[in-house]
């Protein structure tokens, strides 16, 4: 077992029951796969058939006998974890946005969607916690912010667990798939707030000078992990402008960062540091003798090397609030906060998303109050029926009438409550946040 580096890999399984395609057979061929790879620890997403995941977990169970797989919402969350060391804690934590009930087709809102983590015990590092997590889907990167609202919502949620984690001396490893591109606002919000730094981004810091890449290009050089031309279930399919521009997304994530800790005394040994030396792309090829790919995402594996005889900057919040013991050194103290813009474009898309949230829940309720007339109508109208084989037909748009009227009394008045207090909880949050950060700066 080696102890110099933490070998992460994670992937989207795409295992979507009576859904997705070729599911027994791709899962099946995964397992093979991670068989012969050799990592510390494995995080999956869409593996929601518990058999499946049992296949995966026995047949890694030689290297990696530690896992957890996680429960949350109605159909469950899809996650799971694989790991080389021991695991002493876990913690599961559904996302407080996760799309519409009456959005059958999106599906995010009967699964749970959550961040999810374990706590492994490493002979080296002590305390790390692994989360993974699979955020809101719907969105994509074009027209207005407030459409990905739940996803803000989703990685602003993600970054307070993650920041909390480090403010317990734990170092944080953070990996999935995040629905989201480099540039795009929830992954700014995750790396400024909780100070995660990317694998890939430190692995691959001089951007590549290709002008046109091809579709290999993409994957080797950008880290594109889904809707590459080059995977069988993205080929063919409408993609959105972003896509086609580009051949592909980067949505998955190996994230990472050291632990919140006070300045150590100057006689004593620096903690260890984490730094990516190796990130790539994996499960590009075809299934071994079959047309498909393993998923409709390509695998991200990540080498995190540990540094140890480096002295990292203690990095605890503010440097007015760090306490120091008699005789402790106090260093530089360095912050991550969240920028001005990240802060404005998070509590504007928020507020856009509350105001249709509201003006969406008012015409559901409308919607409600005429069925309710449509029902008084339908029960007066039933004593003259002209003609008995008019009943059956009466009788099912009676039922129908009642589904509708019951639907979006839940949607307007019970869904449309939820969703508007969550977005409001988020944005009086940011408010306090970034009056905070003037008070600290002085402009208040």
């Amino acid at each position: 077992m080696s102890t110099s580096a933490l070998n992460i890999l994670t992937l989207n399984c795409w295992g979507l029951k009576y859904v997705a395609k070729n599911r027994v057979e791709r899962v099946h061929a995964i397992a093979q796969e991670l068989a012969k790879l050799d990592h510390d620890i494995i995080a999956l997403q869409e593996i929601w058939v518990f058999s499946e995941y049992e296949h995966i977990r026995d047949s890694v169970a030689k290297r990696l006998p530690y896992s957890k797989f996680f429960y949350s919402g109605a159909l469950g969350s899809g996650l799971a974890l694989i790991s080389r060391f021991p695991i002493i804690g876990t913690s599961v934590h559904p996302y407080s946005l996760n799309g519409s009930p009456i959005d059958v087709g999106g599906g995010d809102w009967f699964v749970g969607k959550a961040a999810v983590s374990i706590i492994i015990s490493h002979p080296v590092l002590g305390q790390v916690q692994i989360f993974n997590t699979h955020l809101y889907a719907k969105g994509g990167e074009d027209g207005p912010e407030y459409q990905r609202a739940h996803r803000l919502v989703n990685a602003w949620e993600f970054s307070k667990l993650a920041r909390q984690a480090a403010e317990l001396g734990r170092y944080v490893v953070a990996a999935g798939d995040f629905n989201s591109i480099p540039s795009s606002v929830p992954m700014a919000l995750i790396r400024e707030y909780a100070d995660l730094s990317d694998s890939w981004a430190v692995a691959h810091p001089i951007a590549p000078s290709t002008s046109s890449p091809s579709a290999m290009d993409a994957i080797t050089l950008f880290g594109v992990t889904a809707d590459s031309p080059l995977n069988s279930y993205s080929a063919g399919k409408p993609l959105g402008p972003y896509a086609r521009k580009f051949l592909g997304k980067r949505l998955d994530y190996v994230l990472y960062r050291q632990p919140l800790r006070l300045p150590t005394r100057l006689d004593d040994d620096p903690l260890p540091v984490l730094k990516c030396t190796e990130c790539n792309v994996l499960l590009t090829e075809k299934v071994p003798g079959r047309t498909f790919s393993f998923s409709d995402h390509f695998a991200l594996e990540a080498t995190l090397e540990i540094q140890t005889g480096v002295r990292a900057p203690a990095d605890l919040a503010d440097p007015h609030n760090v306490w120091a013991p008699p005789g402790a050194a106090r260093g530089p103290v360095s912050t991550s906060e969240l920028s001005a813009d990240s802060i404005t474009t998070t509590m504007q898309a928020l507020a856009a998303c509350y105001r249709f949230s509201r003006q969406r829940a008012r015409k559901e309720l409308s919607l409600f109050a005429g069925c309710i007339l449509m029902l008084v109508a339908l029960v007066v109208g039933s004593s003259w029926l002209p003609h008995a084989w008019i009943n059956p037909i009466f009788i099912l748009f009676t039922v129908f009438v009642a589904w509708l009227g019951t639907t979006m009394l839940y949607e307007g008045f019970l869904y449309g409550n939820w969703e508007c207090n969550a977005l409001m909880n988020v944005i009086e949050e940011l408010e306090i946040y970034k009056n905070s950060l003037e008070i600290q700066a002085g402009t208040r």
